[in-house]
């Protein structure tokens, strides 16, 4: 406010205000910043590009028989299979492919070492138990169609669903018809199994393996009772449910062309792994 010299009025200066302090700003501070977790990228499957998951790994298996000799016939086998993985495994007679597939059907209990399956260690399961499990999970196809010759090839395939015991008469005969499509058979459901070819018996053998969505389909030798055309047509069934379907297989095979359009090759001799 602004005072009046000889007035009665009590002056008072104007005060003007001090300026700001001019305090230099503090630099930020330059500490690098952390380097974010580089975590490693999950392996994805090249066909579906979805991650990996693994379903069936088998840890230090050892088989010994004793007829007349102990004879050890698998060495600490150690493998782990992915889930929609088309495995094929190969070796001379004698390597003990056919032997670790039946372990891995768990068939056979009697070894040494540790088979899980969908995260279930199956070693102590009783023999019921494993029977359940197959029903639900596996599908097997062999060398031999093993159909029965009596009934049509519909009711062949609808035979693993009526023992499983877990859909209507009229759901497993729609679950049978829907997989003898996928195999083209679906024109042949009501033929007697005897009447087919040896490749058409072949594939409503695989449409049986199929028919109760198992996680895995396991073949021993499924083409080594077919001429060239049909093993190669039973090969692009198994491709296609792979590819497709994203169903898990695991073959033992001697068919080299067979073995080379898979996915993956495991080769076996003496009882050991030596490659895959």
């Amino acid at each position: 406010m602004i005072g009046f010299e000889g007035s009665g009025v009590r002056g008072f200066r104007l005060q003007t205000p001090e300026p700001p302090n001019p305090r230099t700003p503090e630099p930020p501070n330059p500490r690098t910043p952390e380097p974010s977790n580089p975590r490693t990228p999950e392996p994805f499957n090249p066909r579906t590009l979805q991650p990996l998951t693994m379903i069936l790994q088998a840890k230090k298996i050892t088989k010994y028989f004793h007829d007349p000799e102990t004879v050890e016939v698998l060495k600490q086998v150690d493998f782990a299979v992915n889930e929609g993985e088309f495995l094929s495994i190969i070796g001379k007679s004698g390597c003990g492919k056919s032997t670790l597939l039946y372990i891995l059907s768990t068939m056979d209990t009697d070894y040494a070492g540790e088979l899980d399956i969908k995260g279930n260690r199956l070693n102590g399961w009783s023999q019921n138990q494993l029977a359940r499990f197959r029903n639900e999970n596996l599908g097997f196809v062999f060398q031999f169609h093993f159909l029965l010759p009596e009934f049509t090839a519909l009711r062949n395939v609808m035979m693993p669903a009526l023992k499983l015991g877990k859909y209507s008469y009229a759901e497993i005969e729609q679950r049978a018809m829907d997989k003898l499509r996928m195999v083209e058979m679906e024109t042949f459901s009501h033929k007697m199994a005897s009447k087919l070819s040896g490749g058409q018996q072949q594939r409503v053998a695989i449409a049986r393996a199929l028919v109760n969505d198992p996680a895995i389909i396991m073949g021993d030798e499924p083409t080594g009772n077919l001429d060239k055309v049909n093993s190669q047509r039973v090969f692009e069934i198994f491709q296609n449910l792979a590819k497709e379907n994203h169903q898990t297989i695991i073959t033992v095979t001697h068919d080299q062309d067979f073995a080379a359009g898979s996915d993956r090759i495991i080769e076996m001799s003496d009882g050991q792994i030596i490659a895959g």
